[in-house]
């Protein structure tokens, strides 16, 4: 069973800045594409950003200039790192891993951005 394990949504004020973790298997890990979706109410599920290689990130056009994303493979850990936080951020945040082509998807972590 595949398990990605999300952590560090918070409640923050608008201009603010938050990490978000996300951790697997080094099997899954080491083979994923990995990435970040999003999903407001009432809204579809998008694509935040994803991790292909050092060399090819990609990123919606909301949050370019905004977010990062980064592997950590000793420690199995994708982080999406979010600054100048705006309300329309507001979201459930889910990890993704692209692996042996199917999808995985995280239980999802909550980021409020408060006006």
């Amino acid at each position: 069973q595949v398990q990605l394990v999300e952590s560090g949504g918070a409640l923050v004020q608008a201009g603010g800045s938050l990490r978000l973790s996300c951790t697997t298997s080094r099997i899954i890990f080491s083979g994923s594409v990995m990435g970040w979706y999003r999903q407001a109410p009432g809204r579809e599920r998008e694509l935040v950003a994803s991790f292909v290689n050092s060399m090819n990130t990609n990123y919606a056009d909301s949050v370019k200039g905004r977010a990062t994303i980064s592997r950590d493979n000793a420690k199995n850990t994708v982080y999406l790192e979010m600054h100048s936080l705006k309300p329309e951020d507001t979201a459930v945040y889910y990890c993704n891993a692209w692996y042996n082509r199917l999808n995985y998807w995280g239980q999802g972590t909550q980021v409020t951005v408060s006006s």
